[in-house]
């Protein structure tokens, strides 16, 4: 069985050859390759493998681009630190999936279903699944809309609209637009901040993200700090620095 890894990071390579000589011991690996060009270059050369292991992003972009306008004739299984949320719709026929760090049992149940389906996979609708994916991957990062929250002994949803930001104070907090502080399971502002859309939301500070139309409007302080006001926390203090102001002025105007 012959097998290609395309994939950029050296580590998770060596990982994965690791897990196949474990896994896999029959297998050949014929190569492993670490970007998109070099990519392009050896299915340009070689004949298919029966087997491909791919990262999604490569330092030179996306590992589908290597695929694009050739016969796919082997099963793919993608290698990538996305969430599962997010790539729902690569566990489709011959496609899978494995998220990064590789695991043993991860890596069993994909080999399982390669095996299962080894030697029927259809050109035509791995190329339409192709075209779905690098559709999908370049229409941008989806942002999240929809957050849990503990409200009494229950955990609530809560629609970004509904938000006026989010508070730091030992705990992470949403805060509601109807005035509400609810507890979230977040641990810090930073890892909420990669979830949030920054053309609708803002880092005022360390303690604070508001929500653009939750921000009932703004002062000047006389030092260039800017004093925020935010619908159903009025009486809350929302400063932004004023190396910050310029870069929230053209947010608020829907400028970034």
């Amino acid at each position: 069985m012959r097998i290609v890894i395309i994939e950029d990071e050296k580590l998770v390579a060596a990982e994965l050859l690791a897990l196949l000589r474990e896994y896999l011991p029959e297998a050949e690996v014929e190569a492993v390759i670490d970007s998109v060009e070099t990519g392009k270059d050896w299915f340009e050369k070689q004949s298919m493998p029966d087997l491909i292991f791919s990262d999604i992003q490569l330092s030179d972009g996306l590992s589908f681009e290597i695929f694009e306008g050739r016969n796919i004739l082997a099963p793919i299984i993608f290698t990538t630190a996305y969430d599962e949320f997010a790539l729902r719709a690569f566990r489709l026929n011959s496609i899978d999936y494995l998220l990064k760090p590789i695991g043993k049992t991860e890596l069993k149940r994909a080999l399982d279903k390669f095996r299962q389906i080894h030697g029927n996979a259809n050109p035509e609708f791995l190329r339409l699944q192709f075209e779905q994916l690098m559709h999908d991957m370049r229409q941008g990062k989806k942002y999240k809309t929809r957050f849990s929250a503990h409200y009494g002994q229950s955990i609530v949803p809560v629609n970004s609209d509904k938000l006026s930001g989010f508070y730091k104070d030992e705990l992470i907090f949403l805060l509601t637009r109807s005035g509400e502080k609810l507890i979230s399971d977040y641990h810090t502002l930073d890892e909420l901040e990669e979830l949030l859309d920054p053309a609708t939301f803002y880092r005022a500070n360390r303690q604070v993200i508001v929500f653009i139309d939750a921000v009932l409007g703004f002062k000047t302080h006389y030092t260039g700090k800017l004093l925020l006001q935010i619908e159903g926390h009025e009486g809350m203090e929302i400063v932004v620095s004023r190396e910050k102001a310029s870069s929230f002025k053209k947010w608020f105007e829907g400028n970034q």
